[in-house]
Parts: C-alpha cells; sequence; structure tokens
C-alpha cells in the first residue's frame, strides 16, 4: 500500500446496519436540528424508516400524543432554560409501550444520565448534531438489541464490461471468508452470464432466479436451502447462467433478498453485472461500501469517475466509493499512469492489480481462487489488503509493523550514529 492510499484510508470504520421499516417523529426546537434532521431522512441506511419533522420540542409532542398514537421512535430536542425531566414524565403518561425516545441535548443540560434511563430515554446525543448522528441513533436503535439487518453489503462492479471485476470479486469474497472468517455470501447478480457457479467449481441447481421470481417474499429458511456450500465460511447464491428467459427487473426486486441475507450472514458481496438500469443504481446507492473495478484505459477513467461522481451525490453521509485498477502491465497495450488516473479521479486506487494471464487463466479454467494456485504470489496478498478495506477490519500484521517502527527507526539511528563515531 502506498503512502497516498494509507492517507486516504479512514482511522476508523463507521459501520451503521439500516434500520427496519419502522416510523420516526423529531420534535425539534431549532431549526438548524430540524434541518439536520431533514436531511437524515434521506440517507440511504433510513430509506426503510418513516422519518418526518416537527418543530416545538418536547411540548409539542406532548400535545401530538394526546390525539394520536406514537411511533416507533421519538427523537426530542431539549430547550436551553426548560425543566425537559418534568416533560419527559408528561410525555411518559402519553406515550405507547414500546416506544423509543432519543433525546437531542446541549452541554447546558445538567441532568444525569441515569435520570434519562429511569425516564426510558433510549438515546442521548449531545449537540450540535449532525446527519450521522441522529442516522446512527435511530438505527443503533434495533440493530444492536434486535435479530435485524446486521450483515454488511458489498458491492463490486467494473467501470467496463471485461475488467475482471467478477474475478476480484469472487477472489476478495473467498479472501475475507478464510483469511478473516467471516460467514460470507457471494451472490451472482449477472443471472444470464454470471462466473461465480464457474469459479468457485459449483454447480447447483438452485440460485438466486429461485429467489427473486418467488412469488413468496423469501425468508432465512428458504434463501438457506438455495445457497451452494463453498467452504466453511463462504456460501453462494449462483446465477443460473441460462438464456431460456430475459431477466428484467424492477428497481427493489432484489430488496427483500438482501434484507434476508443481511440477517444470517455477516458479509454480502454482491457481483453486479456491468449494465446501468434501475436495479443496479439501487444495488450500489444501497450497498455499505462500493468497489469499482477498472483498467488503465481512457473509457474506463471516465466511467470511473462518472460512477465515482454520481455515488458520491447519491450518498453524501457515506465514505466515498474504493476503486481498483485490475490487469495491469499488459503487454503491448498502451496503459494511463496509475498517478494520472489516481489524478483525474481526485483518490488513489486501493490496489492495482498486474496482469497475468497465466495465473489468471490457470485459476479460472481449474475452478480455482488465486490464493489457491499461488498462495504466495503477490496478487494473493492484494486481495487480503481489499479484503481488509472493504470489511473495516484492520490488518494486524500491518498495524505490529507500524507501531515497531519508530523503535526500529530509533535502533536504526542509535547504530549509524556509533558507526559515525567510530569512522
Amino acid at each position: 500500500m502506498t503512502a497516498e492510499q494509507q492517507d486516504e484510508q479512514p482511522q476508523i470504520d463507521d459501520y451503521i446496519a439500516p434500520a427496519p421499516r419502522i416510523s420516526v417523529q423529531a420534535f425539534c426546537a431549532s431549526v438548524a436540528t430540524a434541518t439536520t434532521a431533514r436531511a437524515a431522512a434521506e440517507d440511504r441506511r433510513l430509506a426503510k424508516a418513516h422519518l418526518s419533522v416537527h418543530m416545538g420540542g418536547i411540548a409539542a409532542a406532548i400535545e401530538a400524543y394526546h390525539k394520536a398514537p406514537t411511533p416507533n421512535v421519538i427523537i426530542l430536542e431539549t430547550e436551553p432554560g426548560t425543566d425537559f425531566l418534568a416533560g419527559l414524565d408528561d410525555l411518559a403518561a402519553v406515550c405507547d409501550p414500546g416506544t423509543r425516545v432519543v433525546m437531542l441535548g446541549n452541554a447546558a443540560d445538567v441532568a444525569p444520565y441515569r435520570e434519562l434511563v429511569r425516564r426510558g430515554v433510549n438515546d442521548y446525543v449531545v449537540g450540535p448534531v449532525k446527519v450521522l448522528d441522529i442516522v446512527r441513533s435511530i438505527c443503533s436503535l434495533f440493530s444492536a438489541t434486535e435479530a435485524v439487518s446486521v450483515g454488511r453489503l458489498i458491492a463490486v462492479a467494473g467501470a467496463k464490461g471485461g475488467v475482471g471485476a467478477s474475478t476480484v470479486a469472487h477472489n476478495v469474497a473467498w479472501t475475507i471468508a478464510r483469511d478473516l472468517g467471516l460467514d460470507s455470501v457471494v451472490i451472482d447478480l449477472d443471472l444470464a452470464f454470471g462466473t461465480a457457479g464457474l469459479d468457485y467449481n459449483q454447480d447447483p441447481v438452485q440460485g438466486i432466479a429461485n429467489a427473486v421470481f418467488s412469488p413468496e417474499r423469501p425468508d432465512t429458511a428458504y434463501m438457506d436451502r438455495l445457497l451452494a456450500k463453498c467452504s466453511d465460511h463462504l456460501s453462494l447464491l449462483a446465477a443460473p447462467a441460462t438464456l431460456e428467459q430475459v431477466y428484467d427487473f424492477g428497481a427493489d426486486a432484489f430488496d427483500a433478498i438482501f434484507d434476508t441475507m443481511r440477517m444470517t450472514s455477516s458479509c454480502i458481496v454482491l457481483d453486479v453485472p456491468h449494465q446501468w438500469t434501475a436495479w443496479t443504481k439501487r444495488t450500489l446507492v444501497g450497498a455499505d461500501d462500493i468497489l469499482i473495478v477498472a483498467e488503465p484505459d481512457l473509457a474506463n477513467m471516465r466511467n470511473t469517475k462518472n460512477m465515482m461522481n454520481m455515488l458520491k451525490a447519491a450518498r453524501p453521509n457515506d465514505r466515498p466509493p474504493l476503486y481498483c485498477l485490475n490487469q495491469v502491465g499488459m503487454p503491448r497495450r498502451p496503459e494511463i499512469e496509475v498517478k494520472e488516473f489516481a489524478k483525474t479521479i481526485e483518490s488513489a486506487p486501493i490496489a492495482t492489480i498486474p496482469f497475468d494471464s497465466r495465473l489468471f487463466g490457470e485459476a479460472a479454467n481449474n475452478g480455482q481462487m488465486i490464493a489457491e494456485v499461488s498462495a504466495r504470489h503477490r496478487t494473493t496478498k492484494t486481495f487480503l489488503q481489499i479484503a481488509h478495506r472493504l470489511t473495516g477490519r484492520p490488518d494486524l500484521a500491518e498495524q505490529r509493523g507500524s507501531l515497531l517502527t519508530p523503535i526500529l527507526r530509533k535502533l536504526q539511528g542509535q547504530r549509524d550514529g556509533r558507526r559515525k563515531a567510530a569512522g
């Protein structure tokens, strides 16, 4: 990993599981907080939640719930100089059982946290609040206590057809399962031409087509029956790879499948085909992390730039999508240098994968992963680095090395000093 890549890498992994289908009502005391709450309502992780914003703080909430049932979650902003503990007592009299309460406070609040807990407050956020504060607070109310969507959704897509995005997706998923020990599922979304079954040497009779064409909403038991077991921690939801029918889908065709898989798997890697439809766009925008695979040429650079710009705009509260360069150094092919590519994209690739037709060809023809063909090849290590970045799990070996670096430098300096003195 280059110094540029290390500088770009986030220091902590701020993974927030999406909220289930719930109703949320926010009662704000300031226009600034109301604006922030409305922005939070547009976040992808609250796509299934219905968040409405009202002014008036706790007093307005008490008045509203005298006449109407309470939602799943109430967000209340405190007002300086008011006795909001008394307000909470009044709210409790009109609040339905099971409703969860989030308080947005400020530094001037003096009420002990235990008093808030005693009155049924589930979370307390000190302002000024940001969009992610509200998103995180709502989502954590459910992901931390209930068996709802907690699995991480990773989408891998090519900037252009034929760039090897599926190969990267399959190898990274295999690495996540084997080296990181996460229960993972690969979903091959290229129903007509998908290669995941070939790459994993599997020939399942059922797969993603059964789920997406099922007239009933798929539950966990049904999805488990469709999975092909590739290893102890890796399963496959394979594509039929047949042309007996066309595969036209609505924007939300895969939503129920993804939601169900999140409930049973720690990591779901989506092999997204190179096409631009309502459902592929929705899949990319809705993923927790995105990896774009590109080759170092002009069309790939343009497409990567367009995809990055669109996804950044659609996901303002997420970290930017990541990208890698594949098949770098192909003989006799003019290529755009990595530095120039990165300058146009305005970020460095998280990895560059060298062209090696013999290695990748042997793996593809044998139904093997790169690490199975050559465990010590540098591409094997590259896939491990990508796996760490996409899952947010730190590379402990790399961390140990960075912790020892200052000590080693000091020892080297002392040795150099002794040599100079002796000379």
